[in-house]
């Protein structure tokens, strides 16, 4: 599994040019899911992912989570995080697992 996890203070995600979800202040997230990743291996990035100290204290420190600032969540998926490319010019995307498991 890789994540690209951005702090935000606003995020959407639009598809044919509305849409199809938004946050307010938060965390976007881009999520590439391996064909052998499980239950196991998403509790455990979400459990990490809720106790992130990304977000700013009142002396300006890096030491708030998710929950604390009362901050959204927008997960997206997106497969090509898995791609490789050392050889060749085109991408593979074996790593990934089937869409169908992408979009749970």
């Amino acid at each position: 599994m890789r994540i690209v996890v951005q702090r935000v203070s606003s995020a959407s995600v639009r598809a044919g040019g509305s849409a199809v979800a938004s946050i307010g202040p938060g965390l976007c997230l881009l999520v590439g899911i391996a064909g052998d990743d499980g239950e196991a291996e998403v509790e455990a990035v979400a459990a990490k992912l809720a106790s992130l100290r990304v977000f700013p204290d009142q002396e300006g420190r890096m030491n708030l989570g998710i929950s604390e600032v009362g901050g959204e969540i927008l997960l997206v998926s997106q497969f090509t995080l898995l791609g490789e490319v050392r050889k060749g010019r085109r991408p593979s995307f074996t790593a990934a697992a089937p869409p169908r498991r992408q979009s749970r």
